[in-house]
């Protein structure tokens, strides 16, 4: 068995990075065991969202877009790596802004509610400088569509603490 960790030193990358799998993904190790990084999931996806990751595993790439959950590559799935399970939400991924947000930096930029189809992300107004994005979490579906427009890179898609 290889040592993952040491071969990610080797590499240069200390900690493996946490890849951001397709919806309806089985848990990482599940998902690795029946994933055969036959491309098809990347085929069938109509946002062109899907990449090959590290290992030739799926990965989501929200630069090229958002996800709108329309299950194209859960169909394409033959080896049912990527399997609906009822009442279950296709991932938990959830959106955050970080520091590098112009709005933390005294600029207003709002790019972020403007592309979220959900409106999981509100601007209250503040007093001493431009309205900080609050997520509202019960609305976010963590699809990425705030991430491309943000103009600092400060979005990121992941699992809330």
């Amino acid at each position: 068995m290889v040592d993952a960790a040491r071969r990610g030193f080797l590499r240069g990358r200390p900690r493996p990075r946490t890849e951001l799998r397709p919806p309806w993904a089985l848990a990482e190790n599940d998902f690795i065991d029946r994933c055969t990084r036959c491309n098809d999931c990347l085929k069938a996806c109509p946002q062109d969202i899907l990449v090959s990751g590290d290992g030739g595993y799926p990965s989501i790439d929200f630069t090229r877009g958002e996800c709108t959950f329309c299950a194209d590559c859960l169909s394409a799935c033959q080896p049912q790596a990527l399997l609906r399970r009822d009442g279950e939400p296709p991932w938990p991924y959830k959106a955050a802004a970080g520091e590098a947000c112009l709005a933390r930096q005294q600029v207003e930029c709002r790019s972020c509610g403007d592309f979220c189809p959900e409106g999981a992300l509100r601007f209250p107004a503040r007093a001493g400088g431009p309205a900080l994005p609050v997520l509202l979490e019960d609305r976010c579906t963590g699809c990425g569509a705030c991430l491309a427009p943000c103009p600092t890179a400060a979005i990121s898609i992941g699992r809330p603490d």
